[in-house]
């Protein structure tokens, strides 16, 4: 048990050396962009029109099998990059032709379909999405642009905010269980990585649509793709009257948003170089959001992106240097509106990352080597630390008053043994953060498969990561809401087992995991004292979790291939029991809910050849119960949706229709927030290459 004085002499000691150390971290920053791009200078003071081959190693045996030949792209199951087949972990990806056909406007709508990913939605097409893997809560699991870190110290709640919109993206990686050494000790229990497409051809897009509840959404991209350099520029606006109402009558699930994104590259013989900057904005109605007393919350949240990324392509040595800076700004109003009943929220997080990775081929196999320095700058005007000097919210006549600014540092080894049908990879992760005094400690994994013939593979794991509690779970004290900032890190370490199929138009897989984490982090409260009992931020002891999933895909078009209406059929299945200590009267916000039972099915039917038909089904059974306004307590009820996809496509243009929640389901993924009926969109998209 800690002592408190002790405690908050830490606490104002690591404050100061965080804002003193600022200067030095930017300062280092600065370099690193500096030689960035005198890479990139020495680079262009080359000869153009030289082309560009992808990087080859120069003595790992790498395998030959037809699956490898079919499947080379690169995935981040790992440090170190390996292709799907060599990968030894479970890793699902989403890619752009699933994600072109979906019923979906949002990423956070398209990851429903992924069966290890719990999506809780509190208002529609984005406006606020948690996302969780394998049974963990929101904050569990890194959220990743391109590669980079884009996980918000405050809340989890703001980390699916995207610039971009979901007809840039190229493909979606799933990382399913801990993954602390490979990005990072805030993947608790997995990683979801957004890639966006690069074209390869100067182009222009732009898409139009509009549907029930007001809803309207507009986007266009443009691509200018010249020699070595490619630069690429997209903007969108979405907006809904939403799909409910306050008791005095008003909007409540309204939602207006924009978004910019700019992404550029640099390639040659020698280097590849990347940049994005981006920007997000939106307003929404959070209606009861954070409490059923209040059912006219309201939210405004801009965040900011940016980052450049760098690696060789020659030599035996890889070295890929990133840096990033990354600003959320989020005010809420418990009532829209109106700062006389009680004052907004205002909180603001700044995330400077500097990241080193590398890697090197040699006679024993793959080796990566990789660190991490990452400064969290959190002011607020409810949370955190008195600052020594308030800091002036713009626009307005109120002060940042509180803080917190802490430091993690990590370091990261792996190697991985690539023989022609076995993979072993096995390292470590070491973390310290400035928060509490806490020292150094080493988080392990290993990783291995093995490929039988040309169609099956069997794979084994075990990992371990930790995550740090966010801002809001040590300091958020108001409004119902009780915090603890003595929390301790979480702790996971996991164990996975599986298999994968992939023969002549079928590919299907299994496994199985065990999850066992200390210290976990959850809001509860004790329902006994009535719906007025306070939610309390609290570390459980321990939280066991078994786990199986299995999936299975037909390709009609090379099982039937005479027939051409049937295309494709997906079915998967996932099952999570979770084992704690028995605490009757407790209702838990996240941890004690969790998705028992989830199936997704999709069918893919070409009507004409033109004409393409999507059907969508999943089913959800969540454990844990919710109190009514009332104070009476009710358990989650299961349920099913279906949603479809109708389009019309050419080279060119494509025109579409999407239906989600077709046979108008009533159902709740939070308690006491229904979420929308039927809802009917119709859009339109056009592609030219110039």
């Amino acid at each position: 048990m800690y002592k408190t004085n002790s405690i908050k002499r830490d606490v104002f000691k690591f404050h100061r050396f965080g804002r003193k150390g600022y200067s030095l971290f930017a300062s280092l920053g600065r370099e690193v962009l500096i030689g960035t791009l005198s890479v990139v200078t020495l680079s262009h003071a080359k000869a153009d029109g030289v082309s560009v081959e992808p990087v080859t190693t120069d003595t790992v045996n790498v395998p030959t099998d037809r699956e490898l030949a079919l499947d080379e792209v690169s995935i981040t199951g790992s440090r170190a990059p390996l292709t799907r087949s060599q990968a030894a972990r479970m890793v699902t990806v989403l890619e752009r032709k699933d994600i072109a056909q979906a019923p979906v406007q949002s990423i956070n709508d398209l990851l429903k379909y992924a069966v290890g990913a719990d999506v809780r939605q509190r208002g529609p097409i984005g406006a606020q999405t948690d996302i969780s893997l394998r049974g963990s809560n929101y904050e569990q699991i890194t959220i990743l642009l391109n590669g980079i870190n884009i996980c918000d110290p405050q809340t989890g709640h703001n980390t699916f905010d995207f610039p971009v919109d979901i007809s840039e993206i190229e493909r979606i990686e799933v990382l399913e269980g801990p993954a602390g050494r490979v990005y990072g000790t805030s993947s608790l229990l997995g990683a979801i990585n957004i890639i966006t497409k690069t074209p390869t051809r100067t182009s222009i897009d732009a898409h139009a649509e509009t549907g029930s509840y007001g809803y309207a959404a507009a986007g266009a991209r443009a691509n200018i793709a010249k020699g070595r350099w490619n630069n690429q520029l997209s903007g969108g606006y979405t907006r809904s009257d939403g799909y409910s109402r306050n008791k005095a009558g008003g909007l409540n699930a309204d939602f207006r948003g924009g978004r910019a994104f700019y992404q550029g590259n640099y390639a040659d013989e020698d280097v590849t170089v990347k940049w994005h900057a981006g920007m997000s904005t939106k307003d929404f109605g959070s209606n009861t959001f954070y409490g059923v007393k209040w059912d006219d919350q309201f939210e405004h949240i801009t965040k900011t992106f940016t980052a450049i990324q760098a690696e060789n392509r020659r030599g035996r040595l890889h070295f890929k240097p990133a840096i990033y800076w990354n600003r959320t700004a989020d005010r809420f109003e418990l009532y829209r509106d109106a700062p006389e009943k009680v004052k907004f929220n205002y909180h603001r997080s700044d995330v400077f990352g500097v990241n080193i990775n590398s890697y090197f081929d040699w006679t024993l196999g793959r080796t990566a080597i990789g660190a991490e320095l990452r400064n969290e700058d959190v002011v607020s005007t409810t949370l955190g630390e008195p600052l020594d000097k308030p800091h002036h919210i713009h626009g307005t006549d109120r002060d940042y008053t509180g803080g917190l600014n802490r430091t993690n540092i990590s370091f990261v080894v792996e190697h991985n043994i690539l023989l022609r049908r076995f993979t072993l990879s096995a390292g470590l992760v070491a973390a310290k953060n400035s928060w509490n005094n806490m020292n150094m400690k080493v988080y392990p994994g290993i990783d291995a498969s093995y490929r039988i013939g040309n169609d099956w593979k069997v794979y084994a794991s075990w990992n371990t990561s930790l995550r740090m509690p966010s801002v809001t779970e040590l300091y958020y004290t108001q409004a119902g809401y009780k915090a603890d900032k003595y929390l301790k890190p979480e702790e996971m370490s996991a164990f996975e087992a599986g298999m994968k199929y992939g023969g002549q138009g079928i590919t299907a897989s299994a496994a199985m995991y065990y999850n066992h984490c200390t210290n976990l982090i959850d809001w509860i409260r004790h329902t006994e004292l009535g719906p007025d009992a306070p939610w309390e931020s609290v570390n459980f002891a321990e939280v066991n979790a078994v786990g199986v999933s299995a999936s299975i895909r037909f390709d009609f078009t090379r099982l039937m291939p005479g027939q051409k209406i049937l295309n494709s059929l997906d079915v998967a299945y996932s099952y999570i029991d979770q084992s704690k200590d028995d605490r009757t009267g407790i209702q838990s916000k996240y941890s004690l809910e969790y998705l028992r039972h989830k199936v997704v099915a999709s069918l893919q039917a070409d009507i004409m050849p033109t004409l393409r038909l999507g059907v969508y089904y999943r089913f959800q059974e969540r454990t844990g119960t919710y109190a009514d306004a009332n104070g009476t307590v009710l358990s989650y009820s299961p349920y099913s949706l279906f949603d479809a996809r109708l389009s019309w496509h050419t080279a060119k243009y494509k025109l579409y229709l999407e239906a989600n929640n077709i046979f108008d389901k009533s159902y709740v993924d939070y308690g006491n927030i229904p979420q929308p009926g039927t809802w009917i969109m119709a859009g339109a998209a056009f592609n030219v290459e110039l």
